[in-house]
């Protein structure tokens, strides 16, 4: 894969977005609530504009640089959203940090090329995928800040967020459900389009192989915390490691195709 940078209206809505998340990243917490959002919304408006760009273009590109991209916006509009139904969450954006190399790598990686879609119904795939992404990573970002929560109470510290801990818990379980309904979706959504596009072709990939492994560390998670109560260390490590497992299926196996390799899917 080689390194490209595109024209600059493709480029100038992504290099703003990288400079409002690190703006928020850095100043946040010396602006003021109204200041912060108003950045934030720009920001995010900025970042979808760059993302609606460069997969406006023909043929389309996809690769790991443009899913983590996706994810990213995803996970902060979300959080962006929830501080406004959940005010006690405050304006801890730091978490924006991560949109910067995000952004960046999707310019630098814009993904391997596709002249022809194989289904006219692989995007929805892609949809599926995407939002299982940015679902478990929302879940694991307020998993993180959960931990820390807990952490605070235990040593009687001032705490990260001013959310109740069973309130933040409560958030964080259903942001794992939806990863987890979404996640079964693009299991069976990747399944249906493979026997029906290459009946011949093995289902069983690396991809899936990883995608399998997060939906069922995510099963169990799930039943355990029906059947058993699971919450606290044990729930959040395990919500890590299907973010890691999530993250391996795809970002992880086309980060190796298309930097290490340099060939496409």
């Amino acid at each position: 894969m080689i390194v490209t940078v595109g024209p600059w209206w493709t480029v100038a809505p992504a290099l703003g977005a990288a400079v409002g998340y690190a703006a928020l990243a850095a100043g946040a917490a010396r602006l003021g609530r109204r200041a912060t959002t108003g950045i934030m919304l720009a920001t995010l408006v900025l970042h979808g504009l760059a993302l609606a760009v460069a997969f406006g273009t023909t043929p389309v590109r996809f690769g790991f640089a443009p899913t983590l991209s996706i994810t990213a916006w995803l996970v902060l509009a979300i959080y962006a959203v929830e501080t406004r139904l959940y005010p006690q969450l405050g304006t801890r954006w730091t978490l924006a940090g991560l949109g910067v190399p995000a952004v960046l790598l999707a310019l630098l990686f814009p993904g391997t090329a596709y002249p022809t879609l194989a289904s006219p119904w692989l995007p929805l795939h892609w949809a599926l995928g995407f939002a299982s992404y940015g679902l478990l990573g929302t879940a694991v970002a307020h998993g993180w800040l959960m931990q820390r929560t807990e952490t605070a109470i235990r040593r009687g510290t001032i705490q990260p967020s001013p959310l109740p801990l069973l309130a933040l818990e409560r958030l964080t379980f259903r942001f794992v459900t939806g990863a987890f309904v979404l996640l079964t979706l693009t299991l069976a959504a990747g399944w249906t389009f493979t026997r029906l596009l290459q009946p011949t072709a093995g289902w069983i990939t690396h991809k899936t192989v990883f995608t399998a492994l997060s939906w069922a560390v995510l099963a169990v998670l799930l039943w355990g915390r029906w059947r058993w109560g699971w919450r606290g260390r044990t729930a959040v490590r395990m919500l890590y490691v299907a973010g890691a497992l999530l993250l391996l299926a795809y970002v992880g196996s086309h980060f190796v195709l298309e930097v290490i390799l340099r060939r496409g899917a």
